[in-house]
């Protein structure tokens, strides 16, 4: 199908070349990954020349390591775009950060804001019949002067590969995006990108799906909560569960073993554990997680999560993530609040804290506002067991002794968590810490995350 032209008013554009983006090699994955912002991503996927791009995510990741063809594919492209928190913890996992997550279904409609500016045109090939039409038709309404070289659905549209590439190329495309699903689309490309004209082929997935409306979106306070994933599996059980519940495991064990393998023993095995437990832990509590995301959005206003730089190991800065239990002005009220507390020493506790919400009151007493940092641990800045991550104010006020509490990463739980939390004063707690950090073993990890089950139903000490 054909749409007509629409008037165009090109900006200027200087180009990027495309050599000059940054890449990081993610190890756990034996991937070449952009490393950029999705303004640098776009601007060198519209620079001239011609190229290829994919975006990776955990599901693609699980089939190029069984898929040989779909390997090869891979490899043969000029751009892999990072899509998905799973990258994101792979990446983690052996200290490789990439700077933004670039899934298409965010990145494709502004690319092609830019395009539209720059006067070049698209075709959609892919998804059942209609869809690539009322793709473009959305696409069209958005985005203002874009052209619509043409549409080709992905069933008996894309029966004959000959016709559609003559279809494509008779259409004077100048960017073609290919929404026949994962490997489908990639072996596609890779057979036969050669033989059209268009600088610019891209791989895109569901895009036209929720473009066209047929597959809902997520709502944005999902999408920034990093659940999208949880979203799609809630949508369609019998067809997502296969792929984010078995598959997320496998391409986690996967990535923790590629990244197990370049540690030494001692560590190895404060890893693995780390990695074995947080790993099954995000999926297992995936509806909770879900559960509680909906509970906290619907009983106040704010984000779902609530993160704050914390102290890590050897004093170095991390961003701690934490389901919000407090209103969102929790923190300028906590210098008022600090005469109140409950707690002798540094760290402030407060049993009726006033900044606490329902929600958030339930979710403390069970622990579960902790589980986000399931996250930070999948990172590498905190583990299972260890000491709890202080503030960069209650650090500045240690004493020097204190001060031995960062020689090891901070964790979930730890020897302060199963003996009664804040009802353990500053310092009872730093001797514990401190003996843990010199006495730590396997072992006594293990005892410990045992242990924890029992004081978080007892509730001691949680609020």
């Amino acid at each position: 199908m054909k749409h007509a032209d629409f008037n165009t008013d090109p900006a200027f554009y200087t180009p990027v070349e495309t050599s000059r983006l940054k890449t990081t090699y993610l190890r756990a994955l034996g991937l070449d990954m952009v490393d950029a912002t999705a303004d640098q991503a776009i601007s060198a996927l519209l620079a001239p020349g011609r190229r290829r791009a994919y975006f990776m995510n955990a599901h693609c990741c699980n089939i190029r390591r069984s898929d040989t063809a779909y390997a090869q594919a891979v490899a043969a492209a000029d751009m892999l775009l990072p899509d998905g928190i799973g990258v994101e913890l792979a990446g983690r996992m052996t200290g490789d950060t990439l700077t933004a997550n670039l899934n298409g279904t965010d990145l494709v409609p502004d690319l092609l804001e830019k395009a539209a500016r720059m006067g070049k045109s698209v075709y959609l090939f892919g998804g059942t019949p209609g869809t690539a039409d009322a793709a473009a038709n959305r696409l069209i309404s958005t985005i203002p002067n874009l052209r619509i070289a043409g549409t080709r659905d992905g069933f008996g549209g894309a029966a004959d590969s000959n016709a559609v590439i003559a279809d494509i190329n008779d259409s004077g495309a100048d960017i073609v995006l290919v929404a026949l699903g994962v490997p489908m689309q990639e072996l596609w490309l890779h057979k036969n990108a050669h033989r059209l004209d268009a600088s610019l082929t891209l791989a895109v997935g569901a895009l036209f799906d929720f473009l066209a409306g047929t597959v809902a979106r997520a709502p944005k306070w999902v999408r920034r909560s990093r659940l999208e994933w949880v979203w799609r599996l809630a949508q369609e059980p019998k067809r997502m569960a296969k792929r984010y519940l078995a598959g997320n495991v496998s391409f986690l064990a996967h990535a923790a073993c590629k990244t197990l393998g370049q540690l030494p023993v001692a560590r190895f095995q404060s890893r693995f554990l780390d990695i074995a437990v947080s790993a099954s832990a995000l999926v297992l509590l995936a509806p909770l997680l879900a559960l509680t995301a909906i509970a906290i959005k619907a009983d106040s206003r704010g984000p779902v999560l609530f993160s704050q730089i914390r102290i890590g190991r050897g004093g170095k800065e991390f961003r701690i993530f934490k389901f919000r239990s407090m209103s969102t002005d929790a923190e300028t009220r906590r210098d008022a609040l600090l005469a109140t507390s409950d707690r002798e020493g540094v760290c402030f506790k407060a049993r009726h804290d006033p900044r606490i919400t329902r929600v958030g009151r339930f979710i403390r007493r069970f622990s579960i506002d902790e589980l986000p940092q399931i996250l930070n641990v999948l990172r590498g800045e905190m583990a299972i067991v260890g000491p709890r991550p202080a503030l960069q104010c209650e650090v500045a006020a240690y004493p020097a002794r204190a001060l031995g509490r960062l020689s090891v990463k901070p964790g979930i739980t730890g020897i302060w968590q199963v003996s009664g939390r804040a009802t353990i004063g500053f310092d009872q707690m730093v001797e514990m810490d401190l003996s843990y950090a010199d006495s730590r073993t396997l072992i006594l990890d293990l005892i410990l995350i045992l242990k924890t089950f029992g004081a978080v139903t007892s509730g001691r000490g949680a609020y």
